[in-house]
C-alpha cells in the first residue's frame, strides 16, 4: 500500500533553502541531524526533501510540486502578507479542471503550485 509521497528537489545552498522554507514559508525543518547535502522539512501532511546540486542553474530547473491545500484562500493571503512573490503566470485563479491554484518559485526555481479542490 502506498501511503506518502516526498518530492525530492535540488538546491544550490542550504542556508538559503533553510532560509526561505523555514522563514518565508512556515515550514520546520525534520531530523536532529545536520545531513551533508541534504534537507526534509515539513509543513502540515507534508514533507518536502532537498538534495544538494551546486552547479544547478535555476533558469534551467523545471522542479516541481503540485501541493493540494484545503484553505487557499488564506494561504495565498498570507503568502502575499509576507511578501512572497507569486509566480507572474501563477496567480491566485480558478481553473477549468476545478482546480482554484496559485504557483511560487523557491530560490532555486522550484516551482511549487498549490490548489484546492473547489465543487
Amino acid at each position: 500500500m502506498i501511503t506518502a509521497i516526498h518530492p525530492k528537489l535540488p538546491m544550490r545552498s542550504k542556508e538559503v533553502t533553510r532560509l526561505f522554507y523555514i522563514e518565508k514559508l512556515g515550514y520546520e525543518e525534520l531530523g536532529d541531524e545536520d545531513y551533508e547535502g541534504y534537507l526534509m522539512f515539513k509543513k502540515d501532511l507534508i514533507e518536502i526533501h532537498f538534495f544538494l546540486f551546486k552547479d544547478l542553474v535555476p533558469k534551467e530547473n523545471y522542479g516541481m510540486v503540485y501541493i493540494r491545500v484545503d484553505a487557499i484562500d488564506h494561504l495565498y493571503r498570507s503568502y502575499l502578507n509576507n511578501n512572497i512573490t507569486i509566480h507572474p503566470n501563477g496567480k491566485l485563479k480558478m481553473q477549468p479542471w476545478g482546480q482554484k491554484e496559485f504557483s511560487i518559485l523557491d530560490p532555486d526555481n522550484n516551482l511549487l503550485t498549490f490548489g484546492q479542490h473547489v465543487d
